[in-house]
């Protein structure tokens, strides 16, 4: 399996969106862990996280580049995924109650930055994109799930869009980790 998953990454230009959340931190490490990729491009909104994760894996020591942008900008999207040959989207709108309570944020994270994604990917002939689900969006009683269902549909029918020849999506669900951010375990507790 380490094998396999060295062969993926090793010599790879690879864009990791909302980078600095729970799952794209321990990927970024895992990655790192177990192949040499030939840069890693950490995109997200959020820069005082960007900044705690430069302090971690420095631009002096690893093939990383910090790069500020929201996914609900096609424009900087497009940008950042010049060069890139594998695309890890983790960034979303999660939080239940804050998706319920602001729709149309959610809407325009989850599904419309997932068509930016898709159209930035197919613009940059990116060769491969992971897109995270969640466990939710199997049968959708709320709006984080229902937006996440959609943008799954996104990127499966992407697989078949003509101009696409180059692009292999796949979809994996995310379920619930203990203590990822949004965790149910401290309200538990």
């Amino acid at each position: 399996m380490r094998l396999r998953l060295k062969a993926i990454f090793e010599n790879k230009s690879i864009l990791i969106t909302g980078a600095t959340g729970f799952f794209g931190v321990h990927c970024l490490a895992k990655i790192f862990s177990f192949s040499k990729p030939k840069k890693i491009v950490v995109y997200s909104r959020d820069e005082l996280k960007q900044f705690q994760l430069a302090q971690k894996f420095s631009e002096n020591s690893y093939p990383i580049r910090y790069f500020l942008g929201d996914i609900r900008d096609r424009e900087r999207l497009i940008r950042a995924c010049s060069n890139i040959d594998i695309i890890i989207h983790a960034a979303a709108m999660k939080q239940v109650p804050a998706s319920e309570y602001n729709p149309t944020e959610c809407i325009a994270t989850n599904i419309m930055g997932a068509q930016n994604l898709i159209d930035a990917s197919i613009i940059n002939e990116v060769d491969k994109i992971i897109a995270l689900s969640t466990d939710k969006a199997a049968n959708p009683i709320n709006l984080y799930g229902a937006t996440k269902l959609c943008s799954d549909k996104l990127f499966i029918a992407a697989n078949f869009l003509k101009n696409n020849n180059f692009s292999k999506i796949f979809i994996v669900r995310y379920g619930n980790v203990i203590n990822s951010s949004g965790s149910v375990i401290p309200f538990f507790k």
